[in-house]
C-alpha cells in the first residue's frame, strides 16, 4: 500500500521553526513520527540510521530550502 501525505501551509517564520523543533523532538526520543492530517493520524517509524539530504534552490523571486530523510 501506497500512502502519500503533503502538508502546505503559510506560517510565521517563528512557527515554522517550532513545527520543525517538534519534528526533531520526536526523532530524537524515541523511533517514530507522528502526522495527523484531516482527523487521520499516522505514525511512521524510523530507524536509528536514516539519509539526509538539503538542497537550497534559488529562482527569480522564490526561494526553497528543503529537508528531506529517508531510509
Amino acid at each position: 500500500m501506497d500512502i502519500e501525505l503533503e502538508k502546505k501551509q503559510t506560517l510565521r517564520r517563528e512557527e515554522a521553526a517550532q513545527q520543525l523543533r517538534d519534528i526533531a523532538d520526536e526523532l530524537a526520543s524515541g523511533n517514530e513520527i507522528v502526522m495527523e492530517q484531516d482527523g487521520l493520524r499516522f505514525t511512521v517509524k524510523v530507524p536509528d540510521e536514516v539519509t539526509m539530504k538539503v538542497e537550497v534552490e534559488i529562482e527569480d523571486d522564490e526561494r526553497e530550502f528543503e529537508i528531506k530523510l529517508s531510509w
